[in-house]
């Protein structure tokens, strides 16, 4: 696979370009929606739930904003990972090109979109009295993960797209269900002990929690923790490998 994408690395760079460019198309503002979408979603959650759950949290506008920052980059890029299969059938049902390009193209895209989300994020830090230490850097560690982890999802959900379209249903439905159970604006800790335990089988809650660990409390999560979140990501990315390596001459025949 590395050898192919240094083969076909002047193809990923033009269809990442193609990608931002196609985005933000006819937009006064570009890629500043990218900052300002979640920032305005920050808002509004800041707003309606601060009264609700805020009162008892320390730092409570970074708390959510460390949830709505891992959750969108999430949500955009397993949900455009899904398209790019389907979305770019024009040109590998006539030119012999590796598939798995066009879902990269769409995670970089979405992860440069996050990576600057990320640097308002560490403005925000500072405005909320947060203190930065050597910590901080661990942060590099769940991002890799999550990076393997949706590139593996949309690997599966792009496959599956291409012989159900349904999926394209089911997963937006899936996705806002999701956003309720990651804990974004709310604390677990008021929940049982066995409850939550039940949150470590989403894997999106590990890596908010992450975030939120090294950057409100400080403490870097236990070595079963990196284990989990791992596992989670190479699963992901095994499964997605395999399914997009014996389906890939099926494609064609459900475009």
């Amino acid at each position: 696979m590395i050898e192919k994408l240094k083969k076909y690395r002047f193809l990923l760079e033009e269809l990442i370009k193609r990608d931002f460019k196609k985005k933000y198309k006819r937009t006064y503002l570009g890629m500043l929606w990218s900052v300002l979408s979640p920032l305005m979603s920050l808002l509004i959650m800041r707003i309606v739930f601060t009264h609700f759950f805020g009162r008892g949290t320390p730092h409570y506008t970074i708390y959510l904003f460390c949830g709505t920052l891992i959750f969108n980059y999430f949500s955009e890029s397993t949900s455009q990972g899904m398209m790019s299969l389907l979305g770019n059938s024009g040109i590998f049902s006539k030119v012999n090109v590796p598939k798995y390009l066009f879902l990269f193209s769409r995670n970089v895209q979405t992860l440069i979109n996050f990576l600057l989300t990320l640097v308002v994020f560490f403005l925000f830090c500072i405005f909320d009295g947060i203190t930065f230490t050597w910590k901080f850097f661990l942060l590099i560690y769940p991002i890799i993960c999550f990076i393997i982890f949706n590139i593996g999802l949309g690997l599966i959900l792009s496959a599956l797209y291409v012989f159900f379209r349904d999926v394209q249903y089911l997963w937006s439905i899936f996705i806002q269900l999701l956003q309720y159970l990651s804990a974004i604006f709310y604390s677990i800790d008021s929940f049982s002990m066995k409850v939550q335990m039940l949150f470590l089988l989403n894997p999106v809650y590990l890596f908010i929690r992450y975030f939120r660990k090294i950057v409100i409390d400080a403490v870097i999560p236990s070595f079963g923790f990196h284990a989990l979140m791992l596992g989670y990501s190479l699963i992901s990315f095994l499964i997605g490998f395999l399914m997009y390596r014996k389906f890939n001459h099926e494609f064609l025949y459900y475009l």
